[in-house]
């Protein structure tokens, strides 16, 4: 490395270390207003859920919308599975993700509360930022990005709710977690 990278270097981690410094009482605000679960299954959305948390912490909330909307699907595609639902329709048409939704509710799969947090991320602008149509420049991001993350909460929090008895995972809805025959299970902490 010679001296114009080792300045550059040093003056990088100067500006940095000055954004973190004067930011982080706004990242711990966020962090702590979205009372995300704390330990959840570990499944295959479990670490894009966690990802998508430090984005909205760390103020890249398109990042966190586009993200929220993924995971939403994960999540209605896992409890689809993890309740029989066939995804498929009479005519060989997939069912979409609002027709899954309102199987859950009129099979009352998921409350109520869970169904509005799963429609208010999927009815979020999806199209137009996924698509990057033009009203994308006009979407309010912050706004649609706490939003999600607090619907994403609810959903994992009704999922994943658990208790703890003796140092023990107790869930709520044990067809969510993958128990092994021993009782034990793979979770994945976000226990920060």
């Amino acid at each position: 490395m010679n001296n114009t990278e080792k300045i550059r270097r040093i003056q990088l981690r100067e500006s940095i270390e000055s954004q973190c410094k004067s930011s982080i009482e706004e990242k711990i605000t966020r962090y702590l207003e979205i009372e995300h679960q704390g330990i959840i299954g570990n499944h295959y959305f479990a670490k894009a859920s966690s990802e998508c948390i430090y984005l909205y912490r760390d103020g890249y909330f398109i990042g966190a919308v586009m993200m929220s909307h993924a995971i939403n699907e994960g999540i209605i595609k896992f409890i689809a599975e993890r309740n029989f639902i066939n995804r498929q329709k009479e005519n060989g048409d997939t069912k979409t993700i609002e027709e899954l939704i309102n199987e859950f509710k009129e099979r009352k799969i998921i409350s109520n509360e869970c169904v509005e947090a799963l429609t208010k991320i999927w009815k979020s602008f999806r199209a137009n930022i996924h698509h990057m149509n033009p009203p994308v420049s006009t979407i309010p991001f912050t706004k649609v990005a706490q939003q999600n993350l607090k619907c994403l909460s609810t959903i994992e929090r009704e999922i994943f709710g658990h208790d703890i008895n003796n140092g023990a995972i107790v869930p709520h809805q044990p067809k969510y977690w993958d128990i092994n025959k021993d009782g034990t299970m793979t979770v994945f902490l976000r226990l920060e």
